[in-house]
């Protein structure tokens, strides 16, 4: 899902942008990248914190 996230104009920029880092950078920036973006979307567009983490393909976690 996330690929097609990076391409919608209704995800925040700040995930979008997160979201190409996960995708293009290291391996190991990609964990705090998706969090990033799943913190941003369950922020900016009021989505629970679990469907915002699933929608970038994390497990279910807390959104900090």
């Amino acid at each position: 899902m996330a690929p097609l996230l990076v391409h919608s104009d209704a995800v925040p920029a700040a995930a979008r942008e997160a979201l190409r880092l996960a995708l293009t950078g290291p391996l190991e920036g990609r964990r705090r990248a998706l969090e990033t973006a799943a913190l941003s979307i369950h922020r900016e567009l009021d989505v629970g914190c679990s469907d915002a983490r699933e929608l970038v393909g994390l497990p279910e976690g807390c959104c900090a």
